[in-house]
């Protein structure tokens, strides 16, 4: 008997070790099938369809009409703590700024720049200023 159960071991083990790479293959298929899931199915040139980060990128930029992603630049509450800061405060500089805020100075290095690309603010030296329309 004991010889029946081994022999019937190794039959397994072997059989095991044939269809390993199908199982393999299996899951590596199974993963494949799900990063797809969702993807339009193309009738056509599969050359010509965007990538998913193309048609993110796309598909984000029609919203805003900018062709920027994210919200309005100057929108944020960063924008606008340092735009009062500027009018509270003028000639201001960015390390007073970000002292004040409580936040890293590179990150106004950012924010001050396209609030005086949308005429809020003007800079005079080191020191920043509010427009006149601000």
């Amino acid at each position: 008997m004991p010889d029946f159960l081994e022999e019937k071991k190794r039959e397994i083990d072997a059989r095991m070790k044939e269809l390993r790479p199908l199982v393999d293959e299996f899951h590596r298929l199974e993963k494949a099938s799900a990063a797809l899931e969702g993807l339009p199915a193309s009738n056509s040139n599969t050359a010509s369809a965007p990538t998913r980060r193309a048609r993110r990128r796309t598909t984000a930029a029609s919203k805003s009409g900018t062709g920027r992603r994210g919200r309005p630049r100057g929108s944020g509450t960063r924008a606008k703590q340092a735009l009062e800061l500027v009018r509270s405060r003028p000639g201001i500089t960015i390390p007073e700024i970000a002292e004040s805020i409580g936040i890293q100075q590179n990150y106004l290095y950012r924010v001050l720049p396209s609030l005086q690309k949308d005429g809020q603010v003007r800079k005079e030296g080191r020191g920043w200023h509010p427009t006149a329309s601000a």
